[in-house]
């Protein structure tokens, strides 16, 4: 495979991190510091969609930062996975600032600036993720993550904040420095590199007799529950206590950014570091596969007790993430394909839900499910973005997520794991079980029953239009998902050699 040397990796890193000190400058006037928070988010996606072009044509862009040691630079290398990803995070940014205005204002939220200035250093941090070249550089740039998120998730400064700031820290850098920082260690000690490769790192080791599967697997385990941004039980209670932030953190962030970050690095270990063939080898896809099926059928029947919409939406997104896990644990080509497609497909449905959950609670003050009866006859354009960000979750036809869901079950079937298929049709049924009640009661409950006086309307616009962008964009992904599952395509390719 080719590759060509280019600036553009770190321009898109940097662009949002350089307008900070101007949205710090500009924070008195609100309209001009947005435009900028407008301005960097679409020159980031610019940057990042001017190297599609380069990917699809089967080449990587690469840019060494800093040489540390042999096998361990600070480097960013962009492929079709990390651009998949740099993609559904940079375009949701533009659309969730947006959202965001409509929010803080409509709630007269208070630190608007250190609030913006914080969430563009942590898609900042999100791009470096998705184009690291090494383990090294994912390590950093997660734990840049983890602390530019930090004042985001404790916004309001409360006592449940700082309460739920302290179980998002414990959770998230604990892990990872007790983990993952000796997951690393160990990888190059062993074999003198952290550069991720489709053949992993471990090849020689293994034909040598030097690498058992023992040592392999507490390695892997390391690894899979170190990577705590991905919410894999019991790992993963911290996302419920972060849904204090306020919604446009939840949104991004919980939705996309912080959590994806963490079942994307999961994604590198298992086909950059390790491998999918020495997993297979080794028979430790299984392994994983159990620890997700686990999280995935658990989270949603907790999801099920759930009366704050927010949480329940947060112990969904437990689940969905382990989807994606699940599906680079199948080891089958169709099933790393729609764990790839996942990010993509439960990103635009999810933050459509989150959407919705801060359009109702800007415009009544709600955030209990069993008091929203109702809602749909005052907000019918929120709970009917929020029925198709439903369907996309459940896996449902004309939404993406049928999409990845389908590539999914296609992977049970070729990997011949049909304790995987029940797994995900159960969790689908679950899915459809915590979700189309609350449409239901929305719209149809008797007049007596309706919790809403007339007086309630739609949130304002800056609320209401992305939640519609996402949720039309979840419905245009069902009929052209070429996009994005090109490039799944094209990086299952290389994880095999071909």
């Amino acid at each position: 495979m080719d590759s060509i040397i280019s600036i553009k990796p770190l321009l898109a890193v940097l662009v949002s991190l350089l307008v900070i000190p101007v949205l710090v400058s500009t924070g008195s006037r609100p309209n001009v510091r947005e435009s900028w928070t407008f301005i960097a988010g679409t020159l980031k996606f610019l940057i990042v969609i001017s190297m599609v072009p380069t990917i699809l044509d089967n080449k990587v862009i690469e840019l060494t930062l800093f040489k540390l040691a042999p096998g361990a630079d600070i480097a960013f290398r962009v492929d079709a996975m990390g651009m998949l990803f740099a993609l559904v995070a940079s375009s949701l940014y533009i659309v969730t600032s947006m959202y965001s205005i409509g929010y803080m204002r409509g709630l007269n939220e208070h630190s608007q600036t250190r609030f913006v200035s914080f969430f563009a250093l942590a898609i900042s941090a999100t791009i470096g993720a998705a184009f690291s070249a090494n383990l090294i550089t994912l390590y950093l740039f997660y734990e840049i993550l983890s602390l530019a998120t930090y004042p985001l998730v404790t916004h309001h400064q409360d006592a449940n904040s700082r309460i739920s700031g302290r179980r998002y820290l414990t959770f998230i850098l604990g892990t990872s420095i007790g983990l993952v920082l000796p997951a690393m260690v160990w990888c190059y000690w062993a074999t003198g590199t952290l550069e991720f490769s489709a053949a992993g790192i471990f090849g020689d080791l293994v034909a040598g007799g030097q690498f058992s599967k023992p040592a392999a697997t507490v390695l892997l385990l390391m690894f899979v529950f170190g990577f705590a941004k991905a919410g894999i039980m019991p790992f993963h209670s911290w996302l419920p206590a972060a849904m204090v932030a306020p919604t446009p953190v939840s949104s991004l962030l919980h939705a996309v950014a912080v959590v994806k970050v963490g079942v994307f690095s999961i994604f590198r270990v298992i086909t950059g570091i390790f491998g999918i063939e020495f997993l297979a080898s080794f028979e430790l896809g299984a392994l994983v596969a159990a620890i997700a099926s686990v999280t995935i059928i658990l989270s949603s029947c907790i999801a099920l007790s759930q009366d704050e919409f927010k949480r329940r939406l947060a112990y969904s997104t437990i689940g969905q993430l382990s989807y994606i896990v699940l599906g680079a644990a199948l080891l089958s080509p169709k099933g790393v394909t729609g764990g790839m497609l996942h990010i993509t497909m439960h990103a635009f449905g999810k933050i459509t839900l989150f959407f919705c959950a801060g359009a109702i609670f800007v415009a009544t003050g709600e955030k209990y499910l069993s008091r929203m009866v109702g809602i749909g006859r005052r907000m019918p354009v929120t709970m009917g973005a929020f029925l198709i960000g439903a369907m996309s979750i459940i896996g449902l036809p004309p939404t993406g997520g049928f999409i990845s869901k389908w590539y999914l079950v296609l992977g049970t079937l070729e990997g011949d794991q049909m304790i995987m298929l029940f797994v995900l049709l159960t969790s689908s049924l679950l899915n459809a079980a915590y979700f189309m009640p609350i449409f239901y009661k929305a719209f149809f409950c008797t007049d007596e029953e309706a919790m809403f006086e007339r007086k309630v309307q739609e949130a304002p616009l800056f609320c209401v239009v992305p939640l519609v962008i996402t949720a039309a964009v979840s419905l245009i992904l069902f009929f052209v998902p070429q996009p994005f599952l090109n490039l799944a395509e094209l990086a299952v390719k290389g994880f095999l050699g071909g």
